[in-house]
Parts: structure tokens; sequence; C-alpha cells
């Protein structure tokens, strides 16, 4: 099977043709594992095809490290309309892609024929409790207390499609992910598991940002979660409606348009790789 290694600000998956490579659905987690494994594989933080759709021009198939499905990935769907363009699978510069039956919108940058950042139009904030999903008395979880190992911390939960848990510390570089991070990705408030982003505001422009996937753990960065940290900054009225969000991997600046309640998130993609792999 050939596949394409990508990263957005360094959050990296293995791309796969779907157009050509015809795996039997029920054999892609095991497939995914294998590949998404950085010592017996190819390594990345999961496995996307790209796939022939009926209601957008491309479908993005996204899929964790561990095999389990998720509905969107910010930094993913970049790299998507990277390899669709720079493969010439389109000469269209706005293109449509569908990931778990939502349709987003891409505005691609191009420099010497090449995809060099991404725009995409990330839709509409979800602040639901219920939708998110998150259990709470409230309608909405904005700056609520939730009890994790022993602990209280102030969350404010968010959807983009996937759930995302945004808790604000004074300091990202001396948080030790790997210990509280698997303990709010699954705890009982949280029905489908949770990516939590842990959030340093620097000024009302300017956020640092470090988060903790659910099925992957933690990655250099995640535009849906960057997404969610703007939203909850302009939430809890900590920065503008424009925030530059820096994450391990690099920087990726979001915009929430108030009057149509859409988000907007422009970064990089890149390529670092091709090859061919048995499956």
């Amino acid at each position: 099977m050939k596949f394409t290694k990508m990263h957005g600000c360094g959050n990296d998956y293995v791309y796969v043709n779907g157009f050509v490579e015809k795996i039997p659905q029920e054999k892609k987690p095991d497939i995914v594992r294998k590949l998404s494994d950085r010592h017996f594989g190819i390594g990345g933080d999961g496995v996307i095809f790209i796939n022939p759709s009926e209601e957008a021009e491309f479908e993005m198939e996204m899929y964790n490290a561990d095999g389990s499905r998720s509905e969107m990935c910010g930094n993913g769907i970049r790299c998507v309309g990277k390899f669709v363009y720079d493969k010439g699978l389109t000469d269209k510069t706005e293109i449509s892609v569908i990931s778990a039956g939502k349709v987003k919108y891409l505005t691609l940058h191009t420099e010497n024929g090449k995809v060099s950042t991404v725009r995409v139009n990330m839709g509409e904030p979800e602040f639901v409790a219920e939708n998110v999903p998150v259990i709470s008395s409230n309608e909405q979880v904005v700056d609520e207390d939730i009890e994790v190992n022993g602990q209280t911390y102030k969350m404010t939960c968010v959807s983009m499609g996937n759930p995302h848990a945004v808790v604000f510390i004074n300091d990202t570089d001396k948080l030790e992910i790997e210990k509280i991070g698997p303990y709010f990705e699954n705890h009982e408030r949280f029905p489908r598991r949770t990516n939590t982003e842990f959030v340093q505001v620097v000024d009302r422009n300017y956020v640092k940002m470090r988060v903790w996937e659910r099925g992957t753990g933690e990655t250099l960065a995640c535009g849906t979660g960057c997404c969610a940290t703007a939203a909850a900054c302009v939430l809890n009225g900590l920065t503008e409606n424009k925030v530059t969000v820096e994450v391990l991997g690099g920087k990726i600046l979001i915009e929430w348009n108030r009057e149509e309640n859409l988000i907007f998130m422009t970064g990089p993609a890149e390529t670092i790789f091709e090859g061919e792999v048995e499956i």
C-alpha cells in the first residue's frame, strides 16, 4: 500500500489515497494501529484515508493511533487539502471535504505550485453540554468545576465536531500532561472520552496550549483543539475574537466570526515523505 506521511504543526498522520487503495473496512483498525506505531510501523498520531464522496468533493476518514475513529482533525484536514491539490486530484483552491457527515470548506494557499497553508471554515462551535457531550446539570459548561484525580479544575467544554475540555492554567511548560491527561480523557463526565487543552493566556491575542488527545496522548498540535481553545478564551473574556494559539509544533491562527458564528483556522500543511508498506 502506498502512503504519504504529512504533518500540520507536528500533528502527524499517515495519509492513504482511498481512490486507489481499497482496504476492507473491518481491517482498518488493525492496520491503523500497525502503521501508527512509531517503533514497528511508520509512526504517526493516526491514519487518514482520503476517499471519494457524494456529499463533498472528498471524504476524510480519520482514525486515532489506537484504531478508534475520530470525527474531525483540524491539522489533518489541512493536510488533506494539500494532498489532493499537490497530487492533482483537484486543480481548485476552494474545496469541500466531509468527515463524519459534516462538510468543511477549505481555501488553499499555494507557493510554487504546492499548497503551503490552508484556511478552513471549521463551522459553528457547539456549547450545549449534551451535544459536546459532557455530563453537567448546566446547559453549557463554562468555567465549571471538575474534580480529576483528587484535584479541582475549571473547565469550559466545546465541540468542534469532537469533544474538548479547555482548562486554563498558569504555566504550560511545567505541566505534567502525561500524568493528568489520561484522567481527563477517561473521566466519567465524558461519555465519548474527551480531548483536553491546557491553556496559558499570554495576552489578549496570544495563548499557549498543550493538548492531550483521546486515543493518542499528547500531540504537538490539535487544530480542533485550537478552535475550542479560542472559543473558550472568548467565552471567559480572556482574549479577542482573533487569537494566535502556540502549540508545541508551531502556531495556528484562529478567528471566531461572532456575527456568523463560524470559526476559521489558518495554518501550515507539510509533506514529510512518501513510501510503500506491506499490510
